[in-house]
């Protein structure tokens, strides 16, 4: 069984009225452990709902959802948060960093909601950050930082818990392409230490570098493929 299970998945909107929305239509995914997927699709594809069902933001109408062995289809929302927290770290194009905190609170965030001692939380925030190459970064606010350097706090906060799957949302989006490609080379580097990293991106060559390509479009998946290495 695969780190990811998805089994005829529906998320409808409106079901049974003559505005149905059929967001996501029966869809089946397996992901592995370790692999780096991209999930590419337009806007209105459902590739933003996939997003929502497979990091457990969101439930499923009809269908099943098995992640990292557990069934998580008909959770009710307190359990399906604590799996959510434990199995997957966020990372958004708009970074989503509290304004009021350091670099350093941020990435600590997770860590206290999950009730990690005060000497370990030190320990596994600071190892994020330098991880992700900001620990001198650390006492500085979002405001004071960088594009840049505020999607790299974001990862560092993603990947303080240590969880199996990274889950990116257009993370280069709101970067210049340089800064971008740095992101992207980041992100490449944590799946190379052994994470999971699933890509949501409307980006054909973003989508690329992956090295399976999922393409989604009316609720669908229309193309699952490997990439050859070049």
């Amino acid at each position: 069984m695969g780190l990811i299970e998805l089994s005829q998945g529906f998320k409808i909107y409106n079901e049974g009225y003559e505005n149905e929305v059929r967001a996501l239509n029966g869809v089946s995914l397996s992901i592995d452990r370790g692999e780096f997927v991209s999930i590419i699709g337009t806007s209105g594809s459902g590739k933003s709902t996939m997003m929502n069902i497979l990091g457990c933001l969101d439930v499923l109408t009809h269908g099943e959802y098995v992640l990292d062995g557990e069934n998580v289809t008909d959770m009710r929302d307190g359990r399906l948060s604590r799996i959510r927290n434990r199995e997957v770290g966020f990372v958004f194009q708009g970074f989503n960093l509290i304004e009021s905190l350091t670099a350093y609170e941020n990435v600590e965030l997770p860590l206290v909601y999950q009730g990690v001692s005060a000497r370990l939380r030190r320990e596994m925030a600071e190892s994020a950050l330098e991880r992700v190459g900001i620990m001198e970064r650390a006492d500085h606010h979002p405001s004071e930082l960088s594009g840049g350097q505020q999607q790299r706090v974001a990862i560092a906060r993603a990947i303080s818990t240590n969880p199996p799957i990274i889950m990116a949302d257009e993370p280069t989006g709101a970067l210049d392409s340089k800064t971008g490609d740095r992101v992207l080379e980041l992100m490449h580097g944590l799946h190379g230490t052994g994470s999971t990293i699933i890509l949501i991106t409307h980006n054909n060559e973003l989508a690329e570098t992956a090295s399976r390509i999922v393409r989604i479009s009316d609720g669908q998946i229309v193309e699952d493929r490997r990439r050859v290495p070049a």
